[in-house]
């Protein structure tokens, strides 16, 4: 069924299979009908490493519903968007960030073009664009068929100041641990710090809480990192 020389899936079940080559692992993986978990688990057994991409193209368009219950529980601002940053879940502190609760159908567009965006989000050149365009730029190195981010990056390309910075910026993959400043609908200047996660049934979907400080100047300082006692 795998159209291999005989004996190779013996080898590969049995652990014999030194280094077995990627295509292999995704036949098995489909005709097997492995969900994400499962294709994760082949490949540290396979090859002692997580696979750099997700089984299913499309993975990570959706999360449990239970997500919008904690989403609830949190007192921060947070939001669940999927791999193409379309927002799937958020909460009401969050919806409290933006002018008239407007909460933005995709986050990445809204930050990237939208004119709201440039003064919700402080200092938008210097502080926001040179780190939020690298991260739809490595996306798309990841998946450059995926429509709703082409679509987004030909609006950008339309945009002067977007373009210009995007054409130039750094490599940067995640925001995690940034503090960066915004103008609250509610509560005017202050920080907000970055606190990115990834819901583990949605490969590429992304989870941000965002804890906000009001007050128009950078804290300056940083948390220690949390370790382990030992």
């Amino acid at each position: 069924m795998l159209h291999r020389a005989p004996d190779t899936y013996g080898r590969l079940e049995s652990g014999r299979y030194a280094n077995p080559p990627v295509d292999l692992l995704e036949d098995v993986a489909r005709l097997l009908g492995m969900n994400e978990h499962e294709w994760v688990a082949l490949w540290r057994y396979a090859l002692g490493q997580d696979p750099p991409h997700p089984l299913n193209a499309r993975a990570g368009e959706a999360v449990p519903g239970t997500w919008q219950l904690a989403l609830d529980g949190v007192t921060h601002m947070a939001y669940i968007s999927d791999r193409s940053w379309n927002l799937l879940a958020y909460n009401e502190p969050f919806a409290a960030l933006f002018p008239g609760r407007r909460v933005p159908a995709n986050v990445m567009r809204w930050m990237t073009v939208e004119p709201e965006a440039r003064s919700v989000l402080r200092h938008w050149e210097t502080s926001w664009a040179p780190l939020v365009l690298p991260q739809l730029r490595a996306a798309i190195a990841a998946d450059p068929e995926d429509p709703t981010l082409c679509g987004i990056e030909k609006e950008v390309l339309d945009d002067p100041p977007a373009a210009r910075v995007y054409e130039s910026a750094r490599a940067y993959v995640h925001p995690d641990g940034s503090e960066r400043p915004v103008h609250h609908a509610e509560h005017g200047p202050g920080w907000i710090t970055v606190c990115a996660a990834q819901p583990m049934a949605a490969p590429r979907a992304r989870l941000l809480i965002l804890p906000f400080r009001a007050g128009e100047h950078h804290s300056g300082g940083r948390l220690r990192p949390l370790r382990a006692r030992g």
